[in-house]
């Protein structure tokens, strides 16, 4: 239901910090003025989110693991966030679809993309529910975390430092997230152990995974 992803090289997280140096950030309400629970900052120049949002996009593509794990038909623009100290994002779940110019983006699967050291802040950590378990996640830089949109989650209270991510939004082609991590699984299988079968049953396995993906897709 979730994955942590090795997204970004050195040199991209060093491009994506030296963006945000430079970069305008305003009061993250700016997105969702009437949250209660919205307490960061994001990133509001046109041309830094430009080069900021392509970095991260073309990571995403060529990333087999995220392509993989998330199967996006849509990828909302990732946007560079901040939060420090006293800053946090309350318990939430995301909107169901948001707004883009091109019309709006059903999301399925959320993105962080951590961009700092964990070292350089205490707190902010993110913490995703799933059923009973509570995870947290305070990772290295350019790592990313996908984990379901209708699963509450929150940014914890920074208390040192600053926290500086991306965060992302994808509409799925396989929305139903149960549906979907079926199908990574089974992809998973057929990628390491289909080169042993026998080529009739690996004709086979894939015609079972080609029509699931035909009945989920949407």
């Amino acid at each position: 239901m979730f994955k942590t992803v090795q997204l970004l090289d050195t040199g991209e997280v060093r491009a994506l910090r030296e963006i945000a140096a430079a970069g305008q950030f305003v009061d993250g309400k700016i997105s969702n003025p009437h949250s209660k629970i919205k307490n960061n900052l994001q990133l509001h120049d046109a041309q830094a989110y430009e080069r900021s949002s392509k970095i991260l996009l073309d990571a995403m593509v060529r990333n087999a693991d995220f392509m993989e794990f998330s199967f996006p038909a849509r990828i909302a623009p990732p946007l560079l966030t901040r939060y420090t100290p006293g800053m946090h994002y309350g318990l939430h779940p995301d909107a169901a679809y948001i707004p883009l110019p091109d019309g709006q983006l059903r999301t399925d699967v959320s993105c962080t993309v951590f961009l700092n050291d964990p070292a350089d802040y205490d707190g902010g950590a993110l913490h995703v529910r799933l059923g009973n378990a509570d995870l947290r996640f305070r990772e290295a830089p350019g790592v990313a975390v996908v984990y379901p949109s209708h699963t509450l989650h929150e940014v914890e209270p920074v208390t040192r430092g600053e926290r500086l991510v991306a965060i992302t939004f994808i509409q799925s082609l396989i929305p139903d997230a149960a549906h979907r991590n079926l199908m990574y699984e089974l992809n998973e299988v057929a990628a390491l152990e289909g080169g042993a079968m026998a080529p009739e049953n690996y004709t086979r396995l894939q015609a079972v995974q080609y029509q699931l993906l035909r009945m989920w897709r949407r």
